[in-house]
């Protein structure tokens, strides 16, 4: 058995830092992610005028009643959660004139949904190029709060972000979403908005947030479930066994789901109090599945799908093509580029079994494409990347550890 140490979850850690930077007092976070976009977090965060303390294992945030400054420019770099939740954070915390701009990639991202969203509270926000995309200008003066329709289909971090702002306004927020996607991430938001002292009532698709603020803690974050599906699938595609520590039975993230989807194709799955280990029976089936909620763990399976004994077919995965880039296409075009027959759809794509060949993968700077394929590699050895250095958003050593990881597979 393997045991690999995941490092931090990117998505807890970045909610983790708004609602330090939101709370009453200094939080520390334990464990925090150390990677590109939460670095670039952090950094917003100190050009904002707040105090983070950054050491090895943990990070220190002063927030209120210290507060930002009143005239700043943030750069965002490729960090969604950057770009979509520190304005957001300073339209309710701050009062005074802030400027965002993001990286070439993140600013083709879209934030329509959201910025016309704190338009209509009342935000004075102004774009510098094409509407609802990067850069753009909050100045800010406080948020009286109310009621919001919101479509939150294209990404789930819009309601995060205006959940987050909730407690933070004059009189609180209440939220009617016409459309949800990865709702599990809503989820993880909620469960920590409870951690640092503010309860939402949500009565089906409708949430209603309390003002009053947040109170400072010691935060520990748990291990990116995300990352752990490289490894997880690793398990299942070389017939070996992968334990991954901190994520279990409790775990906030709902792509730990994943490990789900290798059971239904074969393999065997324990999911303990603290710990998820998956084991190999030699097989791969082919499924039909929907990923809608897990869809940042869509690559994961589409480069282990060719290693099945019948067709994959991965449904409602949409939201992926408007991702760092439009994951969908690129799962697609790198598997054709293997020798793999694929159709596609406008929200589906389809995966035949096959004998892939190395090529060079097209990584379209993204993270995900990288480690996704990875995984394929270790069936198909002499798989090349154009960018591999790209894993530096989530994972900074990740070709390091997934090398030490492989070479243990071949010790075996």
């Amino acid at each position: 058995m393997t045991v690999i140490d995941i490092p931090g979850s990117k998505s807890v850690t970045a909610r983790a830092l708004f609602l330090a930077a939101a709370a009453d007092g200094t939080t520390t976070l334990l464990r925090p992610l150390r990677s590109d976009d939460t670095e670039g977090f952090a950094e917003g965060l100190k050009s904002l005028g707040y105090a983070v303390g950054q050491e090895a294992d943990r990070w220190r945030v002063q927030g209120r009643p210290a507060g930002p400054a009143d005239d700043a420019d943030v750069y965002c770099r490729d960090g969604a959660t950057t770009a979509r939740f520190l304005p957001t954070l300073v339209a309710a915390a701050a009062s005074g004139t802030y400027r965002f701009d993001a990286s070439a990639q993140m600013r083709r991202r879209p934030l329509a949904p959201l910025t016309r969203a704190l338009t209509a509270l009342g935000v004075d926000l102004r774009h510098g190029g094409a509407e609802g995309h990067h850069p753009l200008t909050v100045r800010a003066a406080g948020i009286e709060g109310g009621d919001l329709t919101l479509d939150a289909g294209e990404s789930s971090q819009y309601l995060t972000a205006l959940l987050m702002l909730g407690p933070l306004t004059a009189k609180g927020l209440r939220i009617e979403v016409t459309e949800l996607v990865s709702a599990p991430y809503v989820e993880i938001t909620l469960a920590m908005m409870r951690d640092f002292g503010v309860e939402v009532l949500r009565e089906g698709n409708t949430f209603t947030v309390p003002p009053g603020g947040y109170r400072a803690t010691a935060y520990a974050v748990e291990p990116d479930a995300s990352t752990a599906s490289y490894f997880f699938a690793a398990a299942a595609l070389t017939g070996r066994e992968v334990t991954v520590p901190g994520l279990g039975i409790g775990a906030l993230q709902g792509d730990l789901r994943f490990v789900d989807v290798l059971r239904d194709m074969g393999a065997e799955v324990s999911v303990g109090a603290d710990a998820t280990t998956v084991r190999s029976t030699g097989r791969l089936r082919g499924i039909t599945v929907n990923m809608r909620d897990i869809s940042d763990t869509m690559p994961t399976l589409a480069a282990i799908a060719p290693y099945a004994d019948g067709p994959v077919r991965i449904e409602d995965v949409a939201n992926t093509r408007v991702k760092e880039c439009d994951r969908l296409e690129a799962c697609a075009e790198n598997l054709r580029a293997m020798g793999i027959t694929v159709h596609t759809g406008p929200d589906w794509i389809e995966i035949h079994p096959g004998t892939p060949k190395p090529t060079g993968i097209a990584t379209r700077g993204d993270h995900r494409i990288v480690m996704s394929f990875a995984v394929a590699g270790l069936r198909t050895p002499g798989l090349t990347y154009d960018d591999p250095g790209c894993v530096r958003k989530t994972f900074p050593r990740f070709h390091e550890v997934f090398a030490d990881f492989a070479h243990g597979l071949e010790g075996r």
